[in-house]
């Protein structure tokens, strides 16, 4: 059955159908095989039940509060925040490109959005500096993978929603794993930059002019906090910490004259566009997992890794393998409404924390996003460097690789993700 779905799955995605369609298609064929009589009853009520998660309501919300702040032009001001910090150095405009995708990351949490954004000011600017422009293209959809792993996150809300575990405590875990791999991005920016020798752009700035750039951004700095420590510290729900950001950000922008009422509409269609996608997927992801379940294939799974279960490392270098054949040829969403359920019982056996777990996976679904053919950051960067999209693909292995081995430090050292959240507990 399970080999059947998937072909069916693939058939489809290859013949251009949306991918929600493609999920529920596959799920009907699921259906025929376990029991049609459930069909007209269980499908509905698992394709509505699997999005009525009052949790999942913060998805649309931070979306909303990083358009707000794109906006509103607090993304500018963290582009010259980074650029004071980091731009004087070799390959300048490179290690601006991962700084502005680390700020940015606290407010959006999608990796999409951070190449759109970013990508759009960053790659010509790059481009002045002597970099090639795939190398360009491949460091913002490299830098934009921190987005997901820094709260908040899209992929631990849904992961979280899945599995009952604090999004306090993964947001916690995100915060050392997303600097990890900043700076492992910053560090193959300044090898290419040594190794082409580009120059550098002065010296270090005065510490008046990095005073005022850092008070200028200084109400998008705020922003991560207010998300963070509103949950950990129990005063809100990750839902309620969704819309008080989505509400600081729009005041901030008005506060600065720079929200008008059509830029704020804009906002809210964008956001509406692109949360009706995800919850599309979302839904439809949801009754193939409870149809994968009713048939017992998570049971299936764990009796076949259960001989490896003394061996957590070994386990989650399993998954994690799995996770990446997967995410390259499934949408991310999907594939993590998929996967997670399948892959928590195995865990649980071996003794991995379910937090660890959690950034794990999210680590693996976002490398996703840039390796080929379904890698949606890779295409977004093509688009707005206008480099042709095989061209990329070719040349985007070594962020893979750089991104790969961050996660294989990070299964290798559990505490990297298990520290913070058990030093605040």
């Amino acid at each position: 059955m399970t080999l059947t779905m998937l072909a069916v799955f693939l058939a489809h995605v290859l013949l251009g159908l949306p991918l929600f369609l493609a999920l529920l298609t596959t799920a009907v064929v699921g259906f025929l095989f376990v029991d049609p009589t459930m069909l007209a009853r269980m499908m509905p009520q698992q394709f509505f039940g699997g999005i009525n998660v009052f949790s999942l309501m913060a998805i649309p919300l931070f979306i909303l509060a990083g358009n707000l702040m794109n906006a509103s032009g607090l993304t500018e001001r963290l582009m010259g925040l980074a650029r004071l910090l980091v731009g004087h150095l070799r390959g300048g405009m490179g290690h601006v490109n991962v700084v502005s995708s680390v700020f940015f990351a606290g407010v959006n949490g999608s990796a999409v959005a951070d190449t759109s954004a970013l990508g759009a000011l960053l790659v010509p600017s790059m481009r002045k500096e002597g970099y090639s422009t795939a190398f360009a293209a491949g460091l913002t959809a490299g830098s934009s993978l921190i987005g997901p792993i820094i709260p908040p996150s899209i992929f631990m809300i849904l992961y979280a929603s899945l599995t009952n575990t604090s999004v306090g405590d993964l947001f916690l875990a995100g915060v050392i794993p997303g600097l990890v791999l900043g700076v492992a991005f910053m560090a193959m920016n300044a090898f290419y930059a040594w190794r082409k020798g580009l120059a550098t752009r002065g010296g270090w700035p005065g510490a008046a002019e990095l005073g005022r750039a850092a008070l200028g951004a200084l109400p998008a700095l705020i922003a991560p906090f207010i998300i963070v420590a509103g949950i950990v510290l129990g005063f809100v729900t990750p839902t309620e910490s969704g819309a008080l950001t989505a509400l600081y950000v729009a005041l901030c922008g008005v506060a600065l004259g720079n929200l008008r009422p059509a830029d704020f509409w804009a906002a809210i269609v964008e956001t509406t566009r692109l949360t009706s996608a995800i919850f599309l997927i979302m839904a439809a992801s949801a009754t193939i997992s409870w149809l994968l379940s009713y048939a017992q294939v998570p049971t299936q799974f764990v009796s076949l890794l259960a001989p490896y279960t003394d061996q957590p490392i070994l386990v989650l270098l399993m998954l994690s393998g799995i996770t990446f054949v997967t995410g390259m040829f499934m949408e991310e969403v999907s594939a993590l409404m998929l996967l997670t359920p399948i892959f928590a019982p195995v865990a649980m056996m071996a003794g991995i924390d379910p937090v660890h777990l959690g950034i794990i996976i999210t680590l693996n679904i976002t490398i996703a996003l840039i390796t080929p053919p379904m890698g949606a950051c890779v295409f977004v960067a093509a688009a707005v460097s206008r480099l042709e999209i095989t061209a990329l693909f070719r040349t985007i292995w070594p962020f893979v690789l750089t991104a790969m081995l961050v996660l294989l430090v990070l299964i290798l050292f559990p505490s990297l993700t298990l520290w913070l959240p058990n030093l605040i507990g």
